[in-house]
């Protein structure tokens, strides 16, 4: 028997509190609809007020312009960072003007990057997506590799008009989950450091780590980039020299986990990421596998990071055609 799906996203720790309960409201009647015949067409005319029921237009809403460089981290061309850098270096024309940087946008506008044209999707018109992917040992986390190593984006499916964007990295011995978006928006969000969002390992030393050492982990030590230190050290379990800990951090300095725990004197055996934010490792997902959010998922993790979650706009449908005897769907005027 097939078992169901479990989903990566942790619910939340408190759970919602139930609204107040709302005394019924009393509303009056209607005003009954007179009716009248006109004197001279003799057709019934409405006299009351009543509610329109025709069906109104669809309308989109107005679209609002937004800054070129988060426009084209969004349509995952590269990192704000790099875009806004490109901008700066002249390599933007917009509507057949070098852009500036702090320039604003919409979808309308004529954009080329290097030449090459970019188009924009409507914020209402964008679908995010997020991938799941169990990183191995051996991979590294990069478009193109000079060494010619295997990377983590060969592994990933291929899209139209858009790009996938790697929620941090993993450094090459290092194994566990790596988070991919559409949306350089959500990868922003759950990457800066100012906004303290959890990665959650399980890690594997060599050796004793004695409550001095723990404390110092804890408290914080000065490396080579500043000092860095552990949100929460838990132990795990294991046996002989190899034992288990569980280590919360909230940024993603290069190799901090492994730096943090070499300035004690404890080697790091093995390292596997096995959350980051609300999103944990699905137990399912074995190394070298993918797996998308569903619609509802993704809707929850934008909430979580405080983003507006696009909106479908549906056009209401035309009447259906009458089909006449024939079955052309045309009414034959001949007489």
């Amino acid at each position: 028997m097939p078992t169901r799906r479990r989903s990566p996203l942790r619910p939340p720790s408190k759970p919602a509190a139930k609204p107040a309960r709302q005394k019924p409201v009393t509303t009056q009647a209607a005003p009954s609809e007179d009716t009248s015949q006109s004197e001279e067409t003799g057709q019934t005319r409405r006299t009351g007020h009543e509610p329109e029921t025709r069906p109104k237009r669809w309308q989109a809403e107005p679209e609002a312009p937004i800054k070129l460089h988060k426009a084209l981290a969004d349509a995952g061309i590269g990192s704000r960072r790099d875009m806004e850098a490109w901008v700066a270096e002249g390599r933007v024309i917009v509507n057949d003007q070098t852009a500036k940087v702090g320039d604003r946008v919409t979808s309308r506008d004529v954009i080329k990057v290097s030449g090459r044209r970019v188009y924009l999707r409507p914020a209402a018109e964008k679908r995010v997506r997020v991938l799941l992917y169990h990183k191995q040992e051996g991979e590294i986390v990069s478009r193109d590799d000079p060494k010619g190593r295997a990377t983590v984006f060969e592994q990933l499916p291929k899209i139209r008009g858009a790009k996938w964007v790697s929620v941090g990295r993993l450094d090459f011995n290092t194994e566990g989950l790596m988070i991919f978006t559409t949306s350089g928006e959500l990868a922003n969000r759950m990457m800066h450091p100012r906004f303290e969002v959890e990665r959650e390992y399980a890690v594997r030393v060599l050796g004793e780590l004695t409550p001095d050492m723990q404390q110092q982990l804890l408290q914080g030590i000065e490396l080579e980039d500043g000092e860095a230190r552990l949100e929460s050290l838990v132990e795990a379990g294991g046996e002989g020299v190899n034992r288990w800990w569980k280590a919360v951090i909230l940024e993603g300095r290069y190799r901090e986990v492994r730096r943090l725990f070499d300035a004690v004197g404890v080697k790091v055996s093995r390292l596997i990421r096995t959350r980051y934010g609300p999103v944990a490792l699905p137990p399912q997902l074995k190394r070298g596998q993918k797996q998308e959010l569903d619609e509802a998922e993704v809707r929850a993790l934008l909430k979580w990071a405080g983003i507006a979650t696009p909106q479908r706009q549906i056009r209401p449908k035309p009447p259906a055609a009458k089909v006449l005897r024939g079955g052309t769907g045309t009414r034959n005027t001949r007489r």
